[in-house]
């Protein structure tokens, strides 16, 4: 019931992850990335506990392959998990356990990994491959690209009712965390979202860091 694109840009370092599923508010529970290391995305029967075990071992050092064979090792219920990881160096790794539902595939890039299940049919996570591949611009933009090419390939057997977009950069937090969680056309509202945010993004950043060169947020009252 998910689709997926986790990636890392190589000129900037951002990690970021985009997703889409027929379950409602998905990325809240499925889009992982972290500053530095890494970006996970873990869906199909989803434990969100699974990404933060594997960017901690990406912290550690270890890469995408060796940092999912560990947490996969001692999980005990792999076989309903579908997780795809993108390290630092643009490494990728993917798990579909057996029981991952429906139509189900994987492909992956330098730098980018395409996960699903549910699927019209087993091209749409290379669907989504090429089109971030052939994008230009940001990341975000990229990833939007993507997951647009996987919709139009076929996406899901149904209908997607949620979408969001996660970007890690070189602070803590989300330099982006974008959510549609209830619609009948998220992904291209989450590419909306995306034009809106992408102008004022590192405003904010720079608010939190230095906020007296900060710009004004320009609403009545902010003079």
């Amino acid at each position: 019931m998910t689709f997926s694109l986790s990636a890392v840009c190589p000129e900037t370092g951002q990690f970021g992850v985009a997703v889409t599923s027929s379950s409602l508010c998905v990325a809240a529970r499925c889009a992982f990335a972290r500053a530095h290391y890494g970006a996970v995305s873990t869906q199909n029967i989803t434990d969100p506990r699974l990404a933060p075990r594997i960017l901690d071992l990406l912290a550690d050092g270890f890469q995408a392959q060796e940092a999912l064979d560990a947490v996969m090792a001692v999980h005990a219920r792999r076989e309903y998990r579908q997780l795809a990881v993108v390290d630092r160096y643009g490494n990728t790794a993917t798990h579909s356990g057996s029981k991952t539902l429906g139509t189900n595939a994987v492909a992956v890039g330098q730098g980018v990994a395409a996960a699903g299940n549910l699927l019209s049919h087993v091209g749409v996570p290379q669907a989504m491959v090429d089109g971030f591949n052939a994008a230009s611009g940001a990341l975000g933009d990229k990833l939007v690209a993507g997951m647009l090419a996987g919709l139009a390939s076929g996406g899901e057997m149904g209908p997607v009712a949620s979408a969001g977009m996660v970007i890690a950069d070189k602070e803590q937090w989300y330099i982006a965390d974008l959510r549609v969680d209830q619609s009948e056309r998220p992904i291209e509202q989450m590419g909306e979202l995306w034009e809106a945010w992408k102008p004022e993004m590192y405003d904010y950043v720079t608010r939190g860091i230095n906020p007296e060169t900060a710009p004004s947020y320009g609403v009545p009252g902010d003079e």
